[in-house]
């Protein structure tokens, strides 16, 4: 008889809204991973925490848990500002590392954070979900295919609306702002759905204060020759836009919500032959993502949103940032 492999006991550092949806519900029903413990800056708020999602410890601090010998890996989901900081002490105690997106506050922390990562045991993966959905999969499987024939224009978006301005997304010392949060999502589809990282030509921001950016617009060009056009907001008039289009010299391709297809989602391609409509699993993001991470630290499988893949995404926020002459986050 094989001998079970014992689970990832993961812990969170942060009480956060996405860690539920993230982790803690995907993990349940589970034998291979478990959400072994959470840490706040408050011990009452991680008592709290704990209590609410059956997880068996609670922490006052982020450094006590990351201690912890029962702990095999750690859930970063901190605000942007942070994530460098609690990588690198994640590293250092030798834990496997899920970090929310955007990896770091710049490309710079990113590029550091992958030197370490390639001279260590742990798994680092950057939560990308969307794109361990078979959704995501399938799209690049047709643009890879020729299907679609050169391409020549990608157009993504990730519009949402967020009017309380005091939230920390819009906080500049925490490495916030629209591109960052919404828009490390549209640089991401259209740097895997433009089959390269592009160059950023030019920018234009519409701005909450004097350095954060509540929405943004970017035209693109890629290595291979063709264009594109991101953009995001956090609020604009552009209230909720989540969609990737591309184009090429045989076809279009168009995909409502790729990001969480499991609400809802429409894969459309058209061609000479004919259009299509496909569908897919209503299973979460999050639960395919988790797949990934689980099959990492157990088994040595690859991931897909590795730390270097992260340094081209950071790159090309940093570009974004610059264009639009704003100032690129730094570490809190």
């Amino acid at each position: 008889m094989t001998a079970t492999a014992p689970p990832v006991r993961i812990g969170v550092l942060g009480a956060a809204r996405i860690a539920p949806l993230a982790l803690i519900k995907p993990a349940r029903g589970r034998s291979d991973v478990v959400v072994a413990a959470v840490a706040a800056r408050d011990t009452a708020r991680a008592d709290q925490f704990a209590a609410r999602h059956g997880i068996g410890t609670a922490y006052g601090s982020y450094d006590a848990l990351i201690a912890d010998p029962e702990v095999d890996a750690v859930y970063i989901p901190l605000p942007n500002g942070l994530h460098g900081r609690w990588i690198r002490a994640a590293l250092d105690a030798g834990k496997h590392v899920l970090c929310e997106k955007p990896f770091t506050a710049n490309a710079t922390e990113a590029q550091d954070i992958a030197q370490r990562a390639a001279a260590t045991e742990p798994v680092v993966m950057k939560a990308f979900h969307y794109r361990y959905h078979p959704l995501a999969q399938r799209v690049e499987e047709i643009i890879g295919s020729g299907e679609l024939g050169k391409l020549q224009h990608v157009e993504t978006a990730m519009c949402f609306p967020l009017p309380k301005f005091s939230d920390i997304r819009y906080n500049y010392a925490l490495a916030g702002g629209a591109t960052m949060d919404g828009g490390c999502y549209a640089i991401h589809m259209a740097r895997i759905f433009g089959g390269g990282t592009p160059e950023v030509v030019s920018a234009q921001a519409k701005l909450r204060d004097g350095q954060v950016d509540r929405a943004m617009t970017a035209e693109l060009r890629y290595p291979a020759g063709h264009t594109g056009r991101m953009r995001c907001s956090m609020w604009s008039t552009s209230l909720l836009a989540m969609s990737a289009r591309v184009i090429g010299e045989h076809g279009e391709l168009r995909v409502l919500n790729p990001v969480l297809p499991q609400l809802y989602h429409r894969l459309a391609v058209r061609t000479a032959n004919g259009k299509r409509v496909e569908r897919f699993p209503r299973r979460a993001s999050y639960s395919y993502q988790l797949d990934a991470f689980a099959g990492a630290v157990l088994r040595g499988e690859p991931v897909k949103t590795t730390p270097q893949d992260a340094v081209e995404n950071m790159t090309v926020i940093d570009a974004v940032y610059r264009a639009a002459g704003l100032p690129v986050r730094e570490p809190a």
